[in-house]
């Protein structure tokens, strides 16, 4: 893999993929102390980065081989990928999707000229019905990341990146399997080695940090996160040997951490974004002085389920301290709880629920509990409105929302 091979792969991208724009945010910009920049590729083809790999990868297929078609396994954003590039350089598609994969992804494959079959819960399931299918086939099997093709295509939103931003320090990247990540480091250290490329990755899916201590691709025992566009549980043998020679570091980011970023992103910047493609804006909230700027976040993609958006909303102004669930106890005669609405209210607190509990064995006799759900301006407006309360007497109790 060299500069070279992904600059061929732009010459192929050539009127198929978008030059995503590069955004500035004064929110992270006024934290960082210095210029902080989304590179949005949740604006690109298909929701995501992924049409760049994909298309690269099936054009450089000779003509017999697109005959045969191609196979792909994925939950969303690759799946749309080989799709569209397929049905551009007329060849079948077919792409293997977990049960209960979230419909408009499926829907979204479909459109864009895929044949789906679904297969096992989970990506690694899928990932094992499309092989066996591509050897009783002869299509070729797309892998997600772990081809040079692939990562040369993703290589070139290195190339955008340098060129809109010239002034460029430093460059934040969602990672998974790494193709994204081994790409962006092969395009901007062959041009600029004084840029430092970070990955980032989410901490229940985070198997880049110990196969870096390895020295060697670790296969993860388990995954938790939200963040299914990166959920992948061993690096690619051929990114792992790029990222582990020349990228500058690989961190990781929580749950909350991502809600809070996709929150940031939808409120002050106007962009959907999904909890993968977060992961970078995640990284710069956590440690703003930890970025040398100016500074651009990878924003890899926007397929996000609307439902799924709604819960991520929720969870984000949960961590962000927007919403505070409190249960407390009052005397159980006339007035108290208007006693206590109102100095909820003199705090600037909104009660969004409310609920009497007369039945709990713990209650003494002539207490009530009551269980508040309340929206404040914030963690510091949350922590003081709890000492309020405890200063007039209360003894609130945070419980999760």
């Amino acid at each position: 893999m060299t500069l070279d091979d992904v600059k061929r792969a732009r010459e192929l991208l050539e009127g198929v993929a978008r030059r995503t724009p590069l955004e500035g945010s004064r929110t992270l910009s006024e934290r960082c102390g210095a210029p902080v920049r989304f590179k949005c590729e949740n604006l690109q083809r298909t929701g995501s980065f992924k049409i760049r790999g994909a298309y690269v990868r099936i054009a450089n297929l000779d003509p017999a081989e697109r005959a045969h078609g191609v196979v792909a396994a994925s939950a969303g954003n690759h799946a749309q990928g080989v799709a569209l590039a397929a049905s551009l350089l007329d060849s079948k598609s077919t792409v293997f999707m977990p049960e209960g994969a979230p419909l408009p992804k499926v829907a979204a494959t479909e459109a864009y000229g895929a044949h789906v079959r679904f297969a096992g819960h989970t990506v690694d399931e899928a990932l094992i019905a499309a092989r066996a299918f591509a050897a009783e086939t002869g299509a070729t099997f797309i892998h997600p990341f772990d081809h040079p093709d692939v990562i040369a295509g993703q290589g070139t939103v290195g190339l955008e990146i340098l060129e809109q931003c010239p002034e460029v320090r430093t460059i934040v990247v969602a990672t998974g399997g790494g193709g994204l990540l081994a790409g962006i480091t092969v395009a901007v250290k062959a041009t600029r080695p004084d840029v430092r490329v970070i990955g980032v990755q989410a901490a229940g899916a985070a198997a880049y940090p110990p196969s870096l201590e390895a020295g060697e691709p670790v296969q993860l025992a388990g995954m938790a996160t939200m963040a299914d566009g990166i959920a992948v549980g061993r690096p690619g043998d051929v990114p792992f040997e790029l990222i582990a020679a020349a990228a500058d570091d690989v961190r990781v980011v929580s749950e909350e951490s991502l809600s809070k970023a996709m929150l940031l992103l939808l409120e002050r910047a106007k962009l959907v974004v999904e909890p993968a493609g977060a992961a970078g804006v995640a990284a710069i909230m956590d440690d703003p002085h930890a970025f040398d700027g100016p500074t651009v976040a990878l924003l890899s993609g926007g397929n996000i389920d609307p439902l799924l958006m709604m819960r991520m909303i929720r969870h984000g102004l949960v961590a962000a301290g927007r919403f505070l669930s409190l249960r407390l106890r009052i005397p159980d005669r006339p007035g108290a709880l208007a006693k206590l609405l109102s100095e909820l209210g003199e705090a600037d607190a909104n009660v969004m629920d409310i609920e009497h509990l007369w039945t709990r064995p713990s209650l003494a006799f002539g207490e009530v509990e009551v269980a508040l759900q309340l929206e404040t301006r914030g963690i510091a407006h949350a922590e003081t409105l709890i000492s309020r309360l405890r200063a007039a007497g209360y003894q609130p109790e945070p419980t999760s929302f």
